[in-house]
């Protein structure tokens, strides 16, 4: 019986030895905890902001026009309205613009009184406002000349935009921290430090810029301190050699952030 015993220990410890063998290392020690990783020292910390922009070239416009037309009837003042505005939408077409990218934007009926005192009625009014999406930037100008040739008095907005805003707002972004944390780490440097990780991160929202102008220049460009600029393939830079009334110019694209990072 002792000869038999002793050969089942030998196979139970044999059995443990390929089992421990089949995992392939050591035994962690019983109460042992994996080390813990260093968390961020928020103790000693520096905190900055970063802005960029980035000028695009649109390579979208929206152009709002129309016709106002006035007659002592309705019958009649819609008959002229409708004419006109007719005519302006076969001069739109003849610039390849397809009938999607025209719709009413803007249709009012209203009287006109002689003296508002009194009321005296004197006729009627209709505004017809229509917004032209152009997908060639370029026509801009060619386009409002067509349409008021064709008989539009009244272009009452044109506003560039780019196509894939997304793009470069995250491009913005990037560039936004970026300029964040070399701030950073130079006033870390100047205070005898060095940065370590990001603690936190905030985006301004409401910084986001398309647009405006102060004493002919762009009031935005005197906040920031990274600036690009940035053409879109196959866009108009807007260099001046399609001469009219609208200029192309370029399209801002803002990003602010706020960045706490750690001091080693």
């Amino acid at each position: 019986m002792k000869t038999i015993s002793i050969a089942l220990n030998v196979a139970l410890v044999t059995v443990l030895l390929l089992v421990l063998a089949g995992w392939g290392g050591a035994i962690p020690a019983i109460g042992a905890q994996a080390t813990p990783q260093l968390a961020c020292d928020a103790s000693r910390s520096v905190q900055v902001s970063g802005a960029a922009l980035l000028n695009v070239s649109p390579d979208r416009a929206l152009i709002q026009l129309g016709i106002e037309t006035n007659g002592l009837t309705i019958y009649e003042v819609e008959q002229s309205n409708s004419r006109t505005m007719a005519e302006i939408r076969k001069a739109l077409k003849g610039q390849g613009i397809e009938d999607k990218d025209i719709a009413t934007d803007w249709y009012v009926v209203q009287p006109v009184y002689e003296d508002y005192g009194t009321l005296k009625f004197k006729g009627y009014r209709i505004s017809n406002t229509i917004a032209v999406t152009l997908r060639d930037v370029s026509k801009t100008n060619a386009v409002v000349t067509a349409a008021l040739n064709a008989g539009a008095n009244q272009v009452s907005n044109v506003e560039f935009y780019v196509s894939d805003l997304r793009t470069y707002r995250d491009q913005a972004r990037q560039l936004a921290v970026q300029a964040a944390a070399e701030k950073a780490q130079a006033l870390a440097n100047a205070a005898g430090a060095d940065i370590g990780c990001v603690l936190s991160i905030q985006e301004n929202t409401w910084s986001y810029y398309s647009g405006g102008w102060y004493g002919g220049h762009s009031a935005n460009l005197w906040v920031q301190n990274t600036v690009q600029n940035v053409t879109p393939s196959g866009a108009n830079s807007g260099n001046g050699e399609d001469l009219g009334p609208v200029s192309l110019g370029q399209v801002a694209v803002r990003a602010e952030v706020s960045l706490t990072y750690g001091l080693q």
